[in-house]
């Protein structure tokens, strides 16, 4: 058992899907959370659930992370807001998916500029800030596409398999602050966004794992709160897969 009491933890993408199951874990758990993502309005609902239920402290911006100025905006007020900021999970990410031939520059660029983009202008953002701390958590939430690929997601597939690389690379520059940094690859977990996948697509991935099941969001939210707690200080670099063992 742990707690992640007093811990400050800023979590992308957190308004739904893997990202709010992530939220409510760690509200579980007792940290302090601050929320982003570009629905001020499903923000503003989950945070007063939060709040409602918990004591400690939610707060929560709109920032889409695809525009860096917006990212430096808020990245900005939350440091001069909070005296430290523990971890930053950086989860927010889209799909739109075609085959390469029709897909379009604005597609390519659209996904690109959310998933790997929005993840490196967060790390820069936060790594001034964990660096003269001393301290600090980074979790990527990348994707097992991002390792094996997928029909129809050469967007997706390479914006994840750039965020493992990121992951390691700043693992290995921002260790000697004491900053460890993983990446966690979610398999096919039932989502919003998982459920616009065409039934062909479907059926080939459970077909294809082991458990023969498909995971939830609380499969990757406990693993996130795992790493985010003080259990863990000796992982870094690490791209661990939350997948049934599709990757086996």
């Amino acid at each position: 058992m742990f707690d992640l009491k007093n811990k400050n933890i800023i979590v992308t993408g957190a308004s739904q899907g893997i990202g709010r199951a992530i939220v409510e874990e760690l509200a579980f758990y007792g940290a302090n959370i601050i929320l982003i993502s570009r629905n001020e309005e499903k923000l503003s609902m989950l945070t007063n659930k939060l709040k409602e239920k918990y004591s400690q402290n939610f707060n929560y911006y709109k920032t889409d992370i695809s525009i860096e100025s917006d990212v430096n905006n808020t990245f900005n007020k939350i440091i001069s807001e909070f005296d430290k900021i523990d971890v930053l999970i950086n989860n927010a990410g889209i799909t739109s998916d075609s085959i390469i031939a029709r897909m379009s520059s604005e597609s390519w660029h659209k996904v690109i500029n959310t998933n790997l983009n929005g993840c490196f202008y967060c790390c820069k953002a936060i790594s001034k800030k964990m660096i003269k701390q001393n301290f600090g958590k980074i979790i990527n939430i990348s994707s097992i596409i991002g390792i094996i690929g997928n029909k129809g997601q050469s967007n997706y597939a390479a914006s994840k398999a750039g965020i493992i690389g990121l992951t390691k690379s700043l693992a290995k520059e921002l260790s000697s602050k004491n900053i460890i940094v993983n990446a966690i690859n979610p398999g096919f977990i039932k989502t919003q966004m998982t459920e616009t996948l065409d039934s062909n697509n479907k059926d080939t991935f459970l077909d294809r794992i082991p458990l023969n099941k498909y995971g939830t969001p609380k499969d990757v939210a406990s693993l996130t709160s795992f790493l985010c707690s003080d259990k863990v200080n000796y992982i870094t670099g690490q791209n661990i897969n939350v997948d049934g063992g599709i990757t086996i």
